[in-house]
């Protein structure tokens, strides 16, 4: 197939119509914004109706990392000045997540520094998750790495219902950010986590120095994966990590690859991350043309927004984050 109109795309996608690979997908490239974004917008009205998933994180450890992602900050090569710490207490985890469901945030997700996390600290993982799924109700998400089956598991039986795994780029690309491990390891995990009945939230960071061909493969690979939410973060160059100095993405690019997802992966959540600062309004622009869900609140190394202040944008924009008015049906928003 080739686009030639983003009207016509728009109502083959609508009426059924899935972009795969092979279809020449250049005007979406050269399209007017505006255009793309009206049309990323009817799609995500279908699909998402007026629903935003609202999600919030903890950086259960920090810092030493033994990989090399070059964007990373808690990466032991890089010095970044990044607080370090063991796994946290279990009662500062449960307060946090406490305050973000009453807050109004729909999902709250420990995420922790290095590979994977093993051990004694994998145990205490899973007792914090266990006490959260008995005393809260906020749905439970992880994101530890490249965990092995049993791990999952574990992990599903004290409650997480999503995990978190970034294919961060394109195939092409990603031993250009990374040589610690592949990007074929980050896709097995995706699988195992998928079998195991997860919801997997994988996407990855644009304005590394990657193509527009690379952000469409990325996309590409999501669909072909099943990805049912896909956070687009922009990267935040670092001083001290190997992006150090990179120049930042321009917002419309941002807000043209947001739109680009939302056509490939029309009934994923396509989900606002880093970098939400350098677009208009603090991404209410986005949020209705393309992205129907958002990382709230303080994002480790990177700065976030409060939920009141989105809780306010999403009334004002006159959308809602509450589960019974999710599209439960298209299975678009996550509720669980």
């Amino acid at each position: 197939m080739k686009v030639t109109s983003i009207d016509k795309l728009t109502q083959d996608i609508l009426a059924g119509y899935r972009i795969k690979r092979g279809d020449d997908l250049s005007y979406l490239l050269t399209a007017p914004l505006d255009q793309l974004q009206e049309g990323a917008g009817r799609l995500q009205k279908h699909f998402c109706g007026n629903h935003i998933d609202f999600c919030t994180i903890i950086n259960g450890r920090s810092g030493r990392c033994g990989e090399n992602c070059k964007y990373c900050a808690q990466a032991a090569c890089h010095h970044t000045g990044v607080d370090e710490y063991p796994f946290l207490p279990k009662e500062e985890i449960i307060k946090n997540a406490k305050a973000n469901q009453e807050a109004g945030a729909n999902r709250f997700a420990i995420v922790t520094s290095g590979r994977a996390l093993t051990g004694e600290d994998f145990n205490k993982a899973i007792d914090t998750y266990k006490q959260m799924k008995k005393d809260l109700t906020i749905d439970l998400c992880a994101s530890h790495g490249l965990l092995n089956r049993d791990q999952f598991k574990r992990l599903r039986a004290a409650g997480v219902t999503s995990y978190h795994h970034n294919i961060e780029t394109s195939r092409r690309f990603f031993p250009q950010i990374c040589t610690s491990h592949t990007y074929e390891d980050r896709i097995k995990t995706i699988k195992i986590a998928q079998e195991e009945g997860f919801c997997v939230c994988s996407g990855g960071i644009i304005g590394m120095g990657e193509t527009w061909e690379d952000r469409i493969d990325m996309a590409l690979s999501l669909a072909e994966l099943g990805i049912e939410s896909i956070p687009v973060n922009a990267l935040m160059a670092i001083p001290g990590t190997g992006m150090e100095g990179r120049p930042q993405i321009p917002a419309d690019d941002v807000l043209r690859t947001i739109a680009i997802f939302r056509f490939i992966n029309p009934a994923a959540n396509i989900r606002l991350a880093a970098g939400r600062k350098i677009l208009p309004k603090n991404g209410a622009t986005a949020l209705t043309a393309g992205a129907s869900a958002s990382i709230t609140g303080n994002m480790l190394t990177t700065s976030g927004t409060t939920i009141k202040e989105d809780m306010v944008m999403l009334e004002e924009l006159g959308l809602t984050n509450k589960d019974e008015d999710c599209l439960a049906s298209t299975g678009t928003c996550g509720a669980r």
